[in-house]
């Protein structure tokens, strides 16, 4: 290197190439990546499941007197979880059958004369109604759209397919894709994608929403789902 002057010229060749490190190294560097693959995910998921039932544990909707601490004197982690699980299950019952069914429309007829509540309710009710329903195509297929620009592809969730106004405008049968932003699959766009447009993929939310929070790291196995083609016809030969 004649460019360089001869002090960094020096520096530079005692820095060791990794192909002639010692074997001890790559032995300890290989060891030391184990050891972070097992801690790692073990750690954070850990870490992840403590925050969710610390965070329902503070927010339990229990009076004071009735909780763990004043009874027992003590906490116990995870009670949240349980009420939080038995008051959703026992609210379940009751609105299954017919007088829940009309308590839950007297109460919703109530919000629907709040001017700002009727808004905001009804709009996340009928998010959950369609993400949570059995018969709906929300969050069911896994989409490949061109975004932003041609020839570059991004993954995306369908959401609905035929959304009034624009089905009418466009003159084509569109469908509504929510493309989520990495790592953070919350936020995102919302696209409206003629179908002819979108390449339908055979893995499911579950590895699409892998592969978007990990930065595309994680990459899900080639679907074992293939078109079934027809047998071909067994040959009969005459004797």
């Amino acid at each position: 290197m004649p460019g360089l002057p001869r002090r960094i010229r020096h520096r530079i060749r005692l820095i060791p190439l990794q192909e002639h490190s010692p074997a001890w190294v790559h032995a300890l560097r290989r060891y030391l990546i184990a050891g972070l693959l097992l801690w790692v995910p073990l750690v954070a998921t850990v870490a992840i499941i403590k925050f969710i039932v610390d965070a329902m544990d503070r927010t339990l909707l229990l009076p004071p007197a009735w909780r763990p601490e004043a009874l027992l004197g003590f906490t116990i982690p995870g009670f949240g979880v349980v009420v939080a699980v038995a008051i959703v299950f026992t609210t379940g019952l009751v609105v299954a059958n017919l007088v829940g069914r009309k308590l839950v429309e007297l109460w919703e007829g109530l919000l629907a004369r709040i001017p700002l509540v009727n808004t905001i309710y009804s709009a996340i009710k009928q998010v959950v109604e369609t993400v949570l329903g059995t018969t709906g195509e929300s969050f069911r297929k896994v989409l490949l759209v061109e975004y932003p620009r041609k020839g570059v592809w991004a993954l995306g969730f369908q959401t609905q397919v035929g959304v009034g106004e624009v089905q009418e405008r466009t003159e084509k049968e569109v469908v509504t894709v929510f493309v989520p932003t990495t790592p953070n699959p919350t936020s995102g766009f919302i696209l409206l994608v003629p179908r002819d447009e979108v390449i339908e993929m055979d893995m499911t939310v579950e590895d699409g929403l892998k592969f978007v929070m990990s930065l595309g790291v994680v990459v899900p196995r080639p679907s074992q789902i293939r078109r079934a083609t027809p047998a071909a016809p067994p040959e009969t030969g005459g004797e």
